[in-house]
């Protein structure tokens, strides 16, 4: 890094204070050598807007720092691990400036040094015990590590951790690991109706029972009760307003929609 790279970026860390300041303020300064433009996330925007703004810019460094963390936890980092995690940028459309501090933020978290724990108590932090935003957060790195099939030993454990860290429970864990699954297969199943594979009836089903996290035979009000939480956990204005960044609420929207179209397809099945 260059001089005036390692100015810049220590100059971010010093305005923020404590790890995702160092870590956003190092990929920051390598945009900076890189000659990539001037980052979304300006020293002004950071440290001098309000505080939705300086946790948006926390939260973006925070996820693809531990997502690069959570990729080298195995002790390498494969393509397709590097491959998943461009997947995850692409569906938040990022434009070319965010995607390059997506990258370098990833790059920051496979480094020897890079301190997750410390990374996740300021962020812990900084969400103010906002359970929503905690929550979008262990989704995102969940539908990273899933999107190839089942994560590795090393990679769960880590996920497990994370959980702790942040004040998720193992139940909680659990629970959201059955979610992730059935997001992939339901989903899957409905991208590929059109083409040249499909999911038979009862499987799609059964996912988007799990995927609202209701039994097949709980009864119409709880599936009801159930979908409006999720609807209510997951509106993308709502979770921009509590600090996530407007670059992921595509995520957000992706999310919604596929509640919904669970929700109709029960809706269809058992006739309310």
């Amino acid at each position: 890094m260059s001089w005036s790279g390692k100015l810049f970026g220590g100059a971010l860390g010093l305005m923020l204070g404590g790890p995702i300041g160092g870590v956003l303020g190092v990929a920051l300064g390598h945009k900076l050598d890189n000659r990539a433009g001037k980052p979304r996330f300006s020293p002004h925007m950071l440290f001098g807007g309000n505080r939705r703004e300086r946790k948006q810019g926390a939260f973006f460094a925070t996820t693809f720092s531990v997502m690069g963390y959570l990729a080298k936890v195995d002790g390498r980092v494969t393509e397709r691990e590097i491959e998943l995690a461009e997947k995850v940028m692409a569906r938040m459309e990022l434009n070319q400036e965010m995607r390059e501090l997506a990258i370098q933020l990833f790059n920051e978290g496979k480094q020897p040094g890079f301190a997750v724990d410390d990374v996740l108590e300021q962020f812990r932090r900084m969400c103010r015990r906002n359970y929503m935003l905690i929550w979008m957060f262990i989704e995102i790195q969940m539908a990273a590590a899933y999107a190839d099939g089942e994560p590795n030993p090393a990679e769960r454990n880590l996920l497990i951790h994370i959980c702790g860290r942040l004040g998720v429970t193992e139940h909680d864990f659990a629970r959201l690991e059955q979610i992730i699954r059935a997001e992939r297969h339901f989903s899957g199943g409905y991208q590929r109706q059109a083409g040249k594979r499909t999911t038979p009836a009862r499987t799609s089903l059964n996912d988007a029972y799990a995927l609202l996290n209701v039994a097949p035979e709980a009864e119409i009000d709880d599936i009801k009760r159930s979908y409006r939480r999720m609807m209510n956990q997951h509106h993308p204005d709502k979770l921009v307003a509590k600090g996530l960044p407007e670059e992921m609420m595509k995520l957000a929207s992706h999310k919604t929609h596929e509640i919904k179209t669970a929700y109709e397809q029960i809706r269809r099945q058992r006739g309310f």
